[in-house]
């Protein structure tokens, strides 16, 4: 069959034949509808992830919409390395078949499941367990995470979102949303002092981290130093859920000190299967209901190089057959 075939770490995918995948216990087959290039996507394929098996050669891709033996149109993944979604056909765990909506197009739920997905099952916790979001803050809310990061939490009824990155046009995607945006100097300080302003008197009751590094820095400090209304020194849940800006961050001590702020990691270990798949069809129907919008870009599986060396802010790149 014809799929992208990764042959060494960092490598970029090259358009060839790769073996049939074989059906184990419990696989289905399934050809390749739409399959998007997540971060994830890149950092598992170069065995760069906690969770990267890196084994080469190897097919890339984490989910993807396909449609089964009998003509239904699902959205699956978790496919058995060295194989990936980027193929013709994939054989896909019989627990990871959720039909896709009536009228839900395949290339969104393709490039929206996986960011989206990534913020809604903490958001959607925090609502159930709090009944209200009141004030989000995301770092990183030019990635499209963090765009999918916004609407999700209008979405489930937070009452403000401000939004901290550095890209122009991911800024101006996300105030488009009605998030008040914060720009990134690299200048810790500064970016303290722009964020803790932005917040203002009122404690954001949670935290979307999608960059860590620096930027969690300038978070934390701004955090420690704002001057909250007593009423609103509510508890803050900080979720970190990536780390496009650096791999460790200092967290001061005083902060864990003067609020009351619990900071955990969201991703592949941190949730139970039967949360995330509960929420997928949720999840699915937002988006087939274009609740939320996912700019897109797509390319023939053919044209899988000029795909991945692609890296378009505010857009999320799609690999469909050819």
């Amino acid at each position: 069959m014809k799929a992208a075939i990764i042959n060494s770490a960092d490598a970029t995918p090259v358009y060839g034949d790769f073996p049939e995948p074989k059906l184990a216990d419990g696989r289905q087959l399934a050809t390749m509808v739409a399959a998007g290039i997540h971060p994830i996507v890149r950092a598992l394929a170069s065995g760069k992830h906690y969770a990267s098996k890196s084994t080469w050669p190897m097919i890339p891709g984490l989910d993807a919409v396909a449609r089964t033996e009998d003509g239904s149109l699902i959205y699956t993944g978790f496919i058995e390395p060295p194989y990936g979604t980027f193929a013709e056909r994939m054989a896909f765990p019989a627990a990871m078949k959720f039909l896709l909506p009536e009228g839900g197009d395949p290339i969104q739920v393709a490039a929206g499941m996986n960011p989206g997905m990534s913020s809604w099952l903490t958001l959607s916790a925090r609502k159930r367990d709090l009944q209200k979001l009141g004030t989000v803050l995301i770092l990183g809310v030019t990635g499209m995470a963090g765009f999918l990061a916004v609407q999700n939490a209008f979405a489930l009824g937070a009452e403000r979102i401000v939004g901290v990155g550095r890209s122009e046009i991911g800024l101006r995607q996300a105030a488009a949303k009605r998030a008040e945006t914060v720009a990134l100097t690299g200048d810790r300080q500064s970016d303290a002092s722009v964020i803790a302003k932005a917040l203002g008197k009122n404690a954001p009751t949670l935290v979307l981290d999608f960059v860590w590094g620096e930027p969690a820095e300038a978070a934390f400090e701004a955090l420690g130093h704002a001057e909250f209304e007593a009423e609103n020194k509510t508890d803050i849940a900080y979720l970190q859920i990536g780390s496009m800006a650096g791999a460790e961050a200092s967290v001061p001590a005083s902060l864990l000190r003067s609020r009351r702020i619990r900071i955990s990691g969201s991703g592949l270990g941190s949730a139970s299967m039967a949360e995330v798949f509960a929420q997928v069809p949720v999840y699915m129907k937002l988006i087939a209901e274009q609740r939320v919008e996912v700019p897109t870009r797509v390319f023939p599986l053919s044209k899988i190089a000029e795909a991945w060396a692609l890296n378009e802010s505010g857009r999320r790149t799609v690999v469909v057959p050819d």
